[in-house]
């Protein structure tokens, strides 16, 4: 049994592109977006919980979001983990609803924005290479053991770079157009 899986290398590196996209969907630009809260947790009922779980987020307009929170008594602990996030956010609470005005972006502010989009795409980046590395040991070790010939082993080693090259340009054309959007351009 060989262990060099082409499915699986191409799965993974799927995975790094997704998980970049998810991390770069969670960076503010001026628009409201409901993904921006994904990562805020709330404490309710004795446990940390996302913020999905306890409330509903929408986008009415395009510089505000609105969280309808469920419980009355979720209210509070919401409004103190929406300001405790570090995103800038200054929650209106109105009844079961808070109302989150998206400011403008300082140009510092897109800088620092656009920065750690460039940070998400490395991290993306050294993904893949890991799984190219993963892949290409897996082919020595099979041609170790007799399961490919040294050109099988190379043709192949072929395959898993045009692999990474296709994910690596996937995964820099997402973080340049997330960084577009951020700047402003």
């Amino acid at each position: 049994m060989a262990a060099y899986d082409k499915a699986d290398l191409e799965r993974r590196m799927r995975g790094a592109v997704e998980s970049l996209k998810h991390d770069l969907s969670g960076l503010r630009t001026g628009r409201a977006s409901t993904t921006l809260l994904d990562p805020i947790t709330v404490e309710v009922y004795g446990a940390q919980m996302p913020l999905n779980q306890v409330a509903t987020v929408s986008a009415p307009e395009p510089r505000l979001l609105t969280v309808q929170v469920w419980d009355r008594a979720n209210v509070g602990p919401t409004d103190k983990a929406i300001r405790s996030a570090g995103l800038g956010l200054n929650p209106i609470v109105d009844g079961q609803n808070i109302r989150l005005p998206i400011p403008d972006l300082t140009e510092e502010r897109r800088k620092e924005l656009a920065k750690l989009a460039s940070q998400y795409a490395e991290k993306a980046r050294v993904a893949a290479r890991n799984v190219r590395r993963d892949g290409n040991d897996a082919l020595k070790v099979d041609e170790k053991k007799g399961v490919y010939s040294e050109d099988e082993r190379k043709r192949h080693e072929n395959e898993v770079q045009k692999l990474t090259d296709a994910t690596i340009a996937d995964i820099d054309s997402a973080a340049s157009a997330k960084e577009k959007e951020i700047l402003g351009k």
